[in-house]
């Protein structure tokens, strides 16, 4: 994050001491400590966060594109399976029709055989 190396912390540290003072300097050093790692916490938060979101927005994303899939596969064998209901009702129309016909054929048959 930052680009300090041990001369930069050694003038900081320096400073530090004759501005605060010596009685002091612990006590701030301890809270800037405290101060550090709340903050620290907090990014670490915010990035969890972050980052829950974003999976949360895929899986939606994801459950969107299962329930499409879902939803046209159900409507292509809907309209499969109502074509196959339509051919096996035809075929079996014409099935009766063929039962049908040999039956009027052979009823003419046997009214002249009781005429004569």
């Amino acid at each position: 994050m930052f680009d300090l190396g041990f001369s930069e912390l050694m003038v900081i540290a320096l400073v530090a001491l004759i501005v605060i003072g010596p009685e002091r300097l612990p006590r701030v050093a301890r809270t800037l400590g405290h101060l550090a790692g709340r903050l620290q916490r907090y990014v670490a938060d915010v990035k969890a966060d972050i980052s829950r979101e974003v999976e949360l927005d895929e899986l939606k994303k994801m459950r969107d594109s299962m329930q499409n899939a879902a939803s046209d596969m159900q409507s292509s064998v809907d309209a499969e399976l109502h074509n196959t209901e339509a051919e096996l009702n035809a075929a079996a129309e014409g099935k009766a029709e063929a039962a049908v016909s040999p039956a009027q054929e052979t009823a003419p048959a046997d009214d002249e055989k009781q005429k004569a």
